[in-house]
């Protein structure tokens, strides 16, 4: 496992993610994952699974401090008066005395000011809750406001990444705040695995179109990867990306692949004005 270093952190490279994964799924498929080698898993109050995962990490034999685990507060509880009871209501779930991340899930979604927000991810370090803090799905503008108010470092923005969508800018502005990017939808809801360019890059290395863009991602500096899959043969495939490297023509052809109408994930209600692309 390779790992990333970002604003005092060091979050493993590639993460196991549960969004919309039920939590019998969960208990039958992250103790496996950890089993396999996976050190980060990754959550949220809204995904409904904190509890399963919380148990999969217990049941999975591997040391919780070994873990790397990930939740995200939602805009609904952002306010002073319900957000560290919330922190604590996700740490009762998980089956810890604290998270590893703390992240705020969307910039929009609720009328609590940003200074507000930032207020309670520094009000969890200071308690211990958790020892990182970020930000997810927030554009550049809000990743500098949002750094600009912290007293704790942020160590991530987690947002939509895949071949298909330029996040360029992003990237360089959380590289000059010295953060990470966390990439959710890699595979961009089942394009990957059909895309004729990632194939051939892959029958090149004898690795799937889907080992190819997890191995891209995280090839870019400051990239950490989020992966998910309920087959336990995929675990393995997964981590087989830290086994090959992709020349630096396969890197700019698979970034080629970028589009204007790449976006998939973009609820009007939580989205920002996104940035364009570089």
């Amino acid at each position: 496992m390779q790992h990333v270093k970002a604003n005092g952190a060091e979050i493993p490279a590639l993460g196991f993610g549960t969004f919309r994964m039920p939590g019998p799924e969960v208990l039958e498929i992250v103790p496996k994952a950890i089993q396999r080698g996976f050190r980060h898993v990754d959550t949220a109050q809204i995904y409904g699974n904190e509890a399963e995962v919380g148990t999969a990490i217990q049941q999975s034999g591997v040391s919780r401090n070994e873990i790397f685990l990930t939740t995200k507060v939602w805009p609904e509880r952002y306010a002073r008066s319900s957000f560290a009871q919330s922190v604590d209501e996700s740490l009762r779930k998980l089956k810890t005395d604290h998270v590893d991340l703390l992240l705020l899930h969307w910039p929009r979604g609720s009328t609590v000011p940003l200074e507000e927000q930032i207020e309670g991810l520094n009000a969890a370090v200071k308690a211990g809750k958790t020892r990182h803090i970020g930000i997810s799905n927030f554009n550049t503008e809000a990743m500098r406001a949002a750094s600009r108010l912290s007293d704790a470092p942020m160590s991530t923005n987690q947002i939509e990444y895949h071949p298909y969508i330029d996040q360029r800018t992003v990237l360089e502005t959380a590289r000059d705040l010295g953060q990470s990017i966390t990439a959710y939808y890699a595979m961009a809801d089942g394009q990957v695995p059909k895309d004729p360019v990632l194939n051939d890059i892959g029958s090149r290395h004898g690795k799937t179109a889907a080992q190819v863009v997890l191995r891209w991602l995280i090839q870019q500096d400051g990239v950490v990867a989020l992966s998910k899959t309920s087959t336990e043969a995929r675990l393995t495939e997964n981590l087989g990306i830290f086994e090959f490297a992709l020349s630096p023509e396969e890197m700019q052809a698979i970034h080629a692949l970028a589009r204007t109408d790449g976006r998939i994930v973009n609820p009007g209600h939580l989205a920002p004005k996104w940035d364009e692309a570089a």
